[in-house]
């Protein structure tokens, strides 16, 4: 038997091939492409996923066609809170508006006083990021596709549609829509009434580990698959990262640098800190939790600064250490706004301290140092709902360079842990989701952490210069605050 794993993400398709064992046999990726036709927009085409998500399937099949004839099941993991829009006759509407597009500020203001107590149902801060905020945006200002409205459907959820022909969502993924009781793990109706629509618009719930539905037979022939492929409910990305690195109990963490940044702490229950923007969701196994501080410039910040500099960001990685001495720049990180702890979607980047004398490299090593601050902060915010973290495991393209890891281990005070595959995380994830759908085989003898490959210990020299900037880069958001709003 054989699973697959496919990851929409917002720059790529993934797709993983695994063994009964999760072993990753084969591995694919298929490039997307993030339209802004506005400021503040950010949307993308929902073909394009399948287009994508086909031709990603398609490579990792060409390259071993017997274990992909022997496929059992799959698993879907995806960039959350877009906004996929379907008329009754199963049409794209509009182009899917995506968790970075953040046009829809003012009407998470009118969202939560529609719905007073909305924190305590979906617990969290309505912020422009989520979906339901993007539907009230849309009533009013794209009034004829709200009308065709018939189903909104996730990024990864349009893609388990045109797998099986189901709609279907997953607890996770839900989560971030702001239309879900995150503590009942259901759909509020509250919170659908406030954007116009009930549940007949929305999909059906399921656990990331049970069956949604089952490959389409046309699909499954077209691929040579010889038996009937269990597709199952999925994940949001971060939840199915959280399974690919063995994330699964509570106190379990991961610090992600990718695109964005997300520090991810398994919970218990339900447990949360909308006051600091903290997202408090389901996990996508059953009758757990987590909680989690995003940035929305983390390694993007980096790829910006490369681009500025006209430097390969590798280049940069390699210069940074040689400026750490104390004198370079602070930098705030809020190229496209900030959600954990602020929430202010005005704030901006800023360079502070700048003189004739920096060169790359400590600009280099500001943008690091400035991305490690910001998840230190967002950790200040979850320890204030409660969660006190040993380790973490470190993923996404970030973590391939121990410099950061270092750097983020030191701003936050405890080591992170580099596995072995862990870029390709979510897709094994949500392979590992398929096979607990698929077998009866327990949780945490699928949902093991891989193998570490190196632990990034707090840097105990440069421990107080770290501690002394941190302060510095507090206040300095504090202090500009108000400006960000002009």
């Amino acid at each position: 038997m054989s699973y697959l794993g496919i990851d929409l993400g917002t720059s790529e398709v993934k797709a993983v091939l695994t063994d009964d064992e999760s072993n990753v046999v084969a591995t694919a990726g298929a490039k997307l492409r993030v339209d802004s036709p506005h400021p503040h927009w950010s949307e993308q085409s929902p073909q394009s996923w399948w287009n994508a998500t086909l031709d990603a399937v398609g490579a990792v099949r060409a390259a071993h066609p017997e274990m992909f004839s022997a496929l059992r099941g799959m698993g879907l993991s995806g960039q959350m809170h877009g906004a996929t829009l379907l008329d009754r006759s199963g049409n794209v509407l509009r182009p899917a508006i995506l968790w970075n597009d953040t046009r829809a500020f003012a009407e998470c203001v009118e969202l939560e006083a529609l719905v007073p107590d909305s924190r305590a149902i979906t617990g969290n801060l309505a912020m422009p990021g989520f979906t339901a905020p993007k539907l009230l945006w849309l009533s009013k200002y794209e009034p004829a596709v709200y009308r065709a409205i018939q189903k909104v459907l996730l990024p990864k959820d349009y893609i388990a549609w045109r797998l099986t022909g189901e709609f279907v969502s997953d607890m996770s993924d839900a989560s971030g829509t702001l239309w879900l009781d995150v503590a009942r793990r259901d759909w509020s109706d509250r919170m659908l009434t406030a954007t116009g629509l009930s549940r007949d618009n929305m999909p059906r719930l399921v656990e990331g580990s049970e069956g949604a539905g089952h490959l389409r037979d046309e699909l499954r022939r077209e691929w040579g698959v010889t038996g009937s492929v269990t597709v199952c409910g999925g994940a949001g990305d971060n939840a199915a990262s959280a399974v690919g690195i063995g994330v699964v109990r509570a106190k379990d963490a991961f610090l992600s640098l990718g695109t964005s940044g997300v520090l991810f702490a398994g919970t218990a229950q339900f447990a949360p800190n909308p006051e600091q923007a903290v997202h408090a969701f389901c996990h996508c196994l059953p009758g757990q939790w987590h909680q989690m501080s995003v940035i929305l410039s983390a390694a993007a910040s980096l790829h910006w600064l490369s681009t500025l500099l006209k430097t390969d960001v590798s280049e940069l990685v390699r210069l940074a250490p040689e400026g750490q001495d104390g004198g370079a720049p602070l930098f705030l990180p809020y190229l496209n706004g900030e959600r954990t702890p602020h929430n202010d979607a005005a704030a901006k980047g800023v360079f502070f301290g700048l003189t004739a004398a920096h060169r790359p490299e400590h600009l280099a090593y500001s943008v690091m140092e400035g991305v490690s601050f910001a998840m230190a902060d967002g950790y200040a915010a979850l320890r204030s709902a409660g969660t006190e973290l040993e380790q973490a495991s470190f993923v996404g393209g970030g973590s391939r360079s121990p410099f950061w890891g270092r750097l983020c281990a030191t701003a936050l005070g405890f080591p992170l842990n580099l596995h072995e595959g862990s870029e390709v995380g979510a897709a094994v994830g949500a392979a590992r989701l398929a096979r607990l759908a698929t077998a009866n085989e327990d949780v945490h003898a699928v949902c093991v952490a891989p193998p570490v490959l190196e632990t990034y210990e707090p840097d105990a020299q440069h421990q107080g210069m770290v501690e002394e900037r941190l302060t510095r880069y507090r206040q300095l958001y504090r202090a500009l605050k108000r400006e960000f709003q002009h």
